[in-house]
C-alpha cells in the first residue's frame, strides 16, 4: 500500500464503499492498521457483524445512533443525529492527528456536504490535519471540485448499464 494517499470513490455507481473497504481488508492483510469511520449509512448487522470479526485490525465505528435513514428522521432527530455525526468526524481528527492507524476510511463522508451537515472548508480542514505517512479514503456520491487539490486519486464509479 502507498504510504499517505488521499483518496476519493465517488459517482452514482455502485461499490464505492466496497472499494474502500477492499482497500482496508487488502491493508489489514499486509499488516497495517485500518479505522473506518460510517456516515450516513443504514444498519445493516450482518455486514457489521462481519466487520467486527476483523478486529483488531480493521476497526469499525458509527457514531450515528438512528437506524433510520437520515432523510427520513424528524427535525428534531436530524439534530441529534448532526450532533452525533460532528462527534464521529472529531474522532477522525484525532485518529489522524495521532497517527491512530496507516489507513482511515470516511465512509459516505462526502454526503455529510451534500446533507449541508458540514462544509467544504471544513472536510478540507479534516484532510489538511493527515500526515505523510497516513493513507486516508473518502466515499460519497458527489465530489465537490475544491476537493481536488487536497487529495492525490479520483475514482469516480458510474453506472454504464443496468
Amino acid at each position: 500500500m502507498a504510504e499517505g494517499f488521499t483518496r476519493v470513490y465517488c459517482g452514482k455507481g455502485k461499490g464505492k464503499s466496497r472499494a474502500a473497504l477492499g482497500l482496508g481488508i487488502s491493508a489489514a492483510g499486509s499488516g497495517n492498521s485500518v479505522v473506518i469511520i460510517q456516515f450516513l449509512k443504514n444498519r445493516n448487522d450482518e455486514e457489521l457483524e462481519f466487520l467486527k470479526r476483523l478486529e483488531p485490525e480493521v476497526k469499525l465505528f458509527r457514531f450515528e445512533k438512528s437506524s433510520e435513514c437520515f432523510d427520513d428522521l424528524s427535525e428534531e432527530d436530524k439534530k441529534e443525529e448532526v450532533l452525533n455525526i460532528r462527534n464521529g468526524l472529531n474522532f477522525a481528527r484525532k485518529v489522524l492527528s495521532t497517527e491512530g492507524c496507516n489507513l482511515l476510511i470516511l465512509d459516505e463522508v462526502l454526503g455529510l456536504v451534500d446533507q449541508h451537515i458540514i462544509t467544504t472548508k471544513e472536510l478540507i480542514e479534516l484532510i489538511e490535519v493527515k500526515d505523510e505517512d497516513t493513507a486516508l479514503v473518502l466515499t460519497g456520491i458527489t465530489m465537490n471540485p475544491q476537493l481536488s487539490d487536497y487529495v492525490d486519486e479520483i475514482y469516480n464509479i458510474d453506472i454504464v448499464k443496468v
